[in-house]
């Protein structure tokens, strides 16, 4: 089994990226961060799951063990296949999913693309107490307003005005690293990033 890839960018695409290792080319399925993520050229390594099936012999890769880790965590809940868990994670950061599983985030777990109401309860139901196991757990971050300062009510207004609502707009604005200072054009540009996952 496949479980670490270190090689060049030998193609990549927002949905997979093929890793030459030693002159044999393997495809991974990438979630979007992996993506945006990557250098647009180099070397770059990989934490990998292989997933066998009767008929498939898929290969998908994470560049943060956390990510792989939640990856395996959404596998195991009744329902959730391989593309639908590599579809929650690119809509939703590694941070922002653990905290959103062990706050019972039902309301915003089920808002992300392919998740309903019901497979958002059995993420919660049985994920809450394995996802606090993970790693020392969600790490506590300032508030919002603190980490963005007085360009938090512009940047949330001028995501309001292009038509996001509300809580979508405070999910992306959460979960960037905003240093102190951040011009306000960089942080709507994040935000746009994040919410065109």
């Amino acid at each position: 089994m496949i479980a670490l890839l270190s090689g060049d960018i030998a193609f990549k695409s927002i949905d997979h990226v093929i890793i030459d290792v030693g002159g044999v080319g393997y495809r991974l399925l990438i979630p979007l961060s992996s993506f945006y993520a990557l250098p647009e050229q180099g070397k770059v390594r990989f934490h990998v799951h292989t997933h066998v099936r009767e008929d498939t012999l898929a290969l998908y890769g994470f560049l943060t063990l956390e990510e792989k880790e939640l990856f395996l965590l959404l596998l195991s809940v009744s329902g959730v296949g391989p593309k639908l868990a590599l579809n929650i994670l690119s809509h939703i950061p590694a941070t922002g999913l653990r905290e959103a599983l062990a706050g019972s985030d039902i309301k915003g777990l089920s808002s992300l693309p392919g998740i309903g109401k019901k497979t958002a309860e059995r993420l919660v139901l049985e994920l809450r107490e394995k996802v606090a196991r993970l790693g020392d757990g969600p790490t506590p971050r300032p508030p919002l307003a603190a980490r963005a300062g007085d360009h938090l009510d512009d940047t949330l207004s001028a995501l309001l005005n292009l038509g996001y609502k509300e809580n979508q707009a405070r999910r992306a604005l959460e979960s960037l690293e905003i240093p102190p200072g951040t011009p306000l054009e960089e942080i709507l540009k994040g935000a746009l990033k994040v919410l065109a996952k």
